[in-house]
C-alpha cells in the first residue's frame, strides 16, 4: 500500500514536469517548481547568503563587478535584462555563483584568478548561462525524481525483506542516484554553461579567449581535484581545450559587437 501511495506521487510529479530543450539541443525535464518559486527560491538563498555575509565594503570593486553583470545581463532576451542584483563578498574562495530571479554573488578572491575584465566576464557569463539554461529548475527536477524513486525502491525493499533491507537500499540507492544520475548531469550542466557564458561574453564586448586564460589561472592556482567521475566539474585540461575551440569560432561575434559599439569598460 505504501509502495503505491509512493508510486502515485511520482507519477503526479512526473506529469508535472516538461521535456524542453536547452540552449545546446540538449533534452531537459523541468517543471518541478514554477519559475515564480524558482524566483523566490533564488531570492531567499541570496538574502540569506548576504546575511551571513561578510560583504565587501570596497566600492571600486562593487562597481566593477556591477559593470560586468551589467554588460552581460544587456545580451540577455528584453525580458530577462532587466533587475539583476549583485553582491560582493569578503572572501578568499575564487568563486562566484548565479541564482533565478536575477541574483549574482561574487567572492572577492575571484579577483586572484580572474585578472582583467574579460576574465571575470567569462566567471560571471558562466554563472549566469547555468540561469539561462535553466538548470537550476532542471537540478531541482531530477533531484525530486531521484528522490521519489529512492522512496519506491526503500518500500518495495522493506515490504518484502522487512524495514532494514528497505534502510539498506535507499541508503545504497542514494549513492547510486549521486554517481550515477545527478552528478554526470551536473556535468553536463557545466560544459553547457561553459557554451552559453562564452556565447554571451562575446555578444557583450568581452574578448571570449580570456575564458582560456581563466582556466589556465585556475588550474595553477588550484590544487587536489576529486576524479573527473565523481566531480561536477568537467576535467581542466579537457575544458580548456573546448574553450579555446569555441573562442576562436567566437571571434567574429566579439568583433561584431565592439563594431557596434559594445565597448565595456569596467576596470
Amino acid at each position: 500500500m505504501k509502495a503505491s501511495w509512493v508510486a502515485l506521487a511520482i507519477a503526479g510529479l512526473v506529469t508535472a514536469c516538461a521535456t524542453t530543450t536547452s540552449p545546446t539541443g540538449r533534452t531537459q525535464m523541468v517543471g518541478a517548481v514554477s519559475q515564480q518559486e524558482l524566483n523566490q527560491l533564488g531570492a531567499q538563498a541570496f538574502s540569506e547568503a548576504k546575511s551571513k555575509g561578510p560583504l565587501s565594503r570596497d566600492a571600486r570593486q562593487n562597481a566593477y563587478v556591477r559593470c560586468v553583470v551589467d554588460a552581460i545581463t544587456r545580451q540577455l532576451p528584453p525580458g530577462a535584462q532587466t533587475g539583476w542584483e549583485s553582491a560582493l563578498f569578503a572572501n578568499s574562495e575564487p568563486n562566484a555563483f548565479a541564482l533565478p530571479g536575477g541574483k549574482v554573488g561574487v567572492n572577492t578572491g575571484i579577483f586572484t584568478v580572474a585578472r582583467n575584465q574579460d576574465q571575470l566576464a567569462a566567471v560571471i557569463a558562466h554563472e549566469i548561462g547555468h540561469v539561462v539554461a535553466r538548470h537550476h529548475d532542471e537540478r531541482i527536477t531530477r533531484q525530486m525524481g531521484a528522490q521519489g524513486a529512492l522512496s519506491v525502491l526503500g518500500a518495495l525493499a522493506g515490504a518484502r525483506y522487512g524495514q532494514g533491507a528497505g534502510e539498506a537500499a535507499v541508503q545504497g540507492g542514494s549513492v547510486l542516484a549521486q554517481t550515477g544520475f545527478l552528478l554526470p548531469g551536473s556535468r553536463e550542466q557545466e560544459t553547457e554553461a561553459d557554451v552559453v557564458g562564452q556565447q554571451l561574453m562575446a555578444q557583450a564586448g568581452f574578448d571570449p579567449r580570456q575564458a582560456v586564460n581563466l582556466w589556465q589561472n585556475m588550474i595553477t592556482a588550484g590544487g587536489s581535484r576529486p576524479p573527473q567521475w565523481l566531480s561536477t566539474h568537467p576535467d581542466p585540461q579537457a575544458r580548456i581545450a573546448e574553450l579555446q575551440q569555441r573562442s576562436a569560432q567566437l571571434v567574429p561575434t566579439y568583433e561584431q559587437a565592439r563594431a557596434a559599439g559594445r565597448r565595456p569598460s569596467c576596470g
